[in-house]
């Protein structure tokens, strides 16, 4: 009988994340923020944490399960909570600038980190994007948090005691408190951040409770001085209430600002009189907005998880850095000078990671925050010298590749203007031919730009990563300086720098290989070394990123038979590596491994194209049968739902883009390239008012290979689809099948850009 009932409710279970929904609403319900939670130092399954915020929003909250100054702020598996933390995290591995946290108690007060850690339950806990609550076993306390752009609203809910306390945690490395009990207010700042060099860095916050305080302390580290204002290393306050009734609510408004106090004021208005539930309210519509930009339809409850919880995770980097002063002019710090400065500022992401498909996303869903962002970055060139490669929140010196020039022209290429984009095409020219402080500009540019290519016996590391990324970045240059009607002459340098990658093919292997300053091929050569020539990756991963020219890198491999047998072997091969260069296996080594695709590794960025490369040789359906088969196991609304690290939207990207049944391969063209699609319906609501719809009402699990196409009514033969036809509006309509059509798609006439071919 018991086995009988577990094998009921098993397939009730299964039934229920199995069937179809036919169209979802209140799309913000559906996200989980805890999706890449699971993660640690050692293995990544995605390396995010909850983040309670707005869309792009200047600071997000979140519950703080590691220590202060670990980047793994939140892990799920942990059992304690330490504090409710103000973060501008990127990822683990950049860590955080500018933390500050709020943490409440009972009994016994302390700013101890350690001893004022609480237990806490995942089934007490609510994580949404606009709001999060848990209880603290330990105190008999909820936290509550719901946020505006700049600034968060707190409900504290208390037992009856004498005892309740609220721990502020300005953080180590410089910082300031100050109490003003008769305005119930606590203002201060923490300058503490984990990358480049920030000039004169604050950042101010203002905490006004809704409650006199009893009594407020403040201390130096774990000494109490007695004053009511201090600045020092690690500076931390407690304020003291005395709760007459169970379930009593304390609320704190919280705001900061990069500027001043003053400006933190200002930006405390976003909350207003607002109470509580309004915030929350507010900040929930405001989400819903923005997913609504795609409507799914008739996916499984899991899939629409899924969906909607990549989606979320497109929407946080870059983060606002600007500020509205009192005037209504939008201002920013700049790290650069440590002074205001007029206009839009971003932070917070790795062109490395986000040229391949956040941002071509941003440029077709939100292309008017990517305007912003446009006009951030020629701030950037003007106050620090150079177009940032990852900021965080300035120049930051690690990745490679000089990725701004995709960035910059795929933004231009997909029809965003109202900025000086002759400015950022001078920093693009600037960055390409000269090496900047802090992984700015081009490191090797002097031996590309003689040889054609970055020599790997010149103490250079990523020697061969490097070209092929510049030979990428000077075709996006070539694109963006055609549409600019510059010289022709410097249009045919970028262009003919662009096939630099050739210089870099072994004929002997078929593969990318580093080559020394004399002409000769790095020996002894293992295409399974992870590093040392390449990025994260090897030879294996780093061969297909030719963006712009796969027809060139298909003919030298020897044309499209021998280019898809290459193409095959990454998945035939077993996951064995060499992880020499790093002296032990990396996590995105080991992510690659446990996922059973072979050399394919998913888990990271230099890779994630090439599945969509069979549609460049004629063989089509196994690039719809790969991104399915990534798509239905890489990816899960769980804790454990990513396959390696997530990446400031790129990892979410590719799934989202890929669950509507296309891929930006090539950034600074106007083409997706297709793939499988994955609901009955989608609609892309567009900026522009337009409409674009995409059907393929029999796909299914087992319907995962596309049988015809056609575009408004009309057969289409592609196997991409432009940009331009996308915003015209209009129904993409796929007829699905459960095999493969092996004749369409094969062609040379249907395949998308190539240099080679197609300039």
């Amino acid at each position: 009988m018991v086995s009988k009932l577990v094998k009921v409710v098993f397939f009730i279970t299964l039934f229920s994340y199995a069937q179809q929904i036919a169209k979802p609403t209140d799309l913000v319900e559906w996200i989980n923020p805890l999706m890449g939670t699971d993660s640690s130092y050692e293995l990544s399954n995605g390396n995010t944490y909850p983040s309670i915020s707005l869309p792009w929003g200047m600071n997000a909250w979140t519950p703080q399960t590691g220590n202060n100054g670990n980047g793994w702020q939140y892990t799920y598996d942990a059992n304690k909570v330490r504090g409710f933390k103000q973060t501008h995290q990127p990822s683990p591995w950049m860590n955080d600038y500018g933390p500050f946290s709020l943490m409440p108690m009972t009994g016994k007060g302390t700013v101890d980190e350690e001893e004022r850690a609480s237990w806490f339950s995942h089934k007490s806990e609510i994580a949404k994007p606009y709001y999060y609550s848990v209880y603290l076993a330990d105190y008999d306390v909820t936290t509550e948090i719901t946020p505006t752009e700049r600034a968060a609203s707190f409900r504290f809910t208390f037992p009856k005691t004498d005892s309740a306390f609220v721990a502020i945690d300005a953080y180590d490395r410089g910082s300031y408190i100050k109490i003003i009990p008769s305005e119930n207010k606590i203002i201060g700042y923490s300058s503490r951040y984990a990358r480049g060099k920030l000039n004169n860095f604050k950042n101010y916050f203002v905490i006004v409770f809704d409650t006199p305080f009893t009594t407020a302390t403040l201390w130096n580290d774990k000494t109490k001085i007695n004053t009511n204002e201090l600045s020092g290393s690690h500076i931390s306050s407690l304020v003291h209430f005395i709760i007459k009734n169970k379930n009593t609510t304390i609320h704190a408004k919280v705001a900061s600002s990069f500027i001043s106090f003053e400006q933190a004021e200002q930006n405390l208005k976003e909350i207003g009189s607002d109470n509580f539930d309004t915030v929350k309210q507010k900040a929930k519509n405001t989400w819903n907005t923005t997913l609504e930009k795609i409507q799914i339809e008739g996916g499984t409850t899991e899939q629409i998880r899924t969906f909607y919880s990549t989606l979320y995770r497109t929407l946080f980097f870059p983060m606002k850095m600007y500020e509205i002063d009192t005037n209504g002019a939008i201002v920013h710090y700049s790290p650069y000078s440590g002074k205001t400065m007029p206009g839009y500022r971003f932070a917070g992401t790795g062109f490395w990671d986000t040229f391949r498909a956040l941002y071509p996303f941003l440029n077709l869903i939100y292309p008017s925050i990517n305007k912003e962002m446009q006009e951030g970055l020629l701030n950037d060139y003007k106050e620090g010298g150079w177009l940032p490669e990852w900021s965080s929140p300035s120049y930051s010196d690690i990745m490679i590749g000089n990725n701004s020039a995709s960035v910059v022209a795929d933004a231009y290429v997909k029809g965003l203007r109202g900025y000086d984009i002759e400015k950022l095409y001078q920093a693009l020219l600037h960055g390409a031919n000269n090496e900047g402080p802090q992984a700015t500009g081009r490191k090797g540019v002097q031996y590309y730009n003689e040889l054609g290519y970055v020599p790997y016996n010149v103490d250079i590391n990523e020697s061969a990563a490097r070209t092929l990324e510049y030979a990428y970045d000077d075709f996006a240059i070539s694109r963006l300086a055609k549409l600019l009607n510059r010289p022709q002459k410097e249009i045919d340098l970028y262009e003919n720098r662009s096939m630099n990658y050739k210089h870099l093919f072994d004929p002997e292997t078929k593969l990318m290989r580093g080559k020394n300053n004399d002409g000769t091929f790095q020996k002894p050569f293992n295409p399974l070394k992870w590093g040392d020539a390449f990025t994260e990756g090897n030879s294996w991963h780093y061969t297909w990123s030719v963006f712009h020219d796969i027809e060139g890198l298909a003919q030298l491999m020897g044309g499209h038979q021998q280019f898809t047998t290459m193409l095959d072997s990454v998945f035939q091969m077993a996951p064995v590596f060499d992880d020499s260069y790093y002296g032990g296996t990396i996590h995105e080594i080991r992510e690659m491994q446990i996922a059973n695709m072979g050399q394919y590794a998913h888990g990271n960025q230099p890779i994630q194209h090439m599945i969509y490369l069979y549609n460049y040789a004629g063989q089509p359906w196994k690039t719809q049968y790969w991104v399915r088969e990534v798509m239905e196991r890489m990816y899960k609304p769980t804790p454990d739902g990513y396959c390696g690290d997530e990446d400031n939207g790129q990892t979410s990207a590719w799934y989202v883009f890929s669950a509507l049944g296309f891929y930006p391969v090539c950034p600074a063209t106007n083409q997706y390239i297709l793939g499988s699609p994955l609901f009955k319906k989608v609609t892309l609501h567009l900026e522009n008012g337009k409409t674009f719809t995409i059907k393929a009402p029999n796909t299914s699990s087992e319907n995962k290979y596309v049988d015809k196409i056609k575009l408004n009514g009309k057969e289409y033969k592609n196997n991409w689809i432009s940009h331009e036809d996308i915003l015209k509006g209009g129904t993409f309509n796929f007829i699905m099948n459960n095999t493969p059509n092996t004749k369409r798609g094969t062609t040379t006439d249907t395949f998308p850009f190539s240099l080679s071919t197609n300039n």
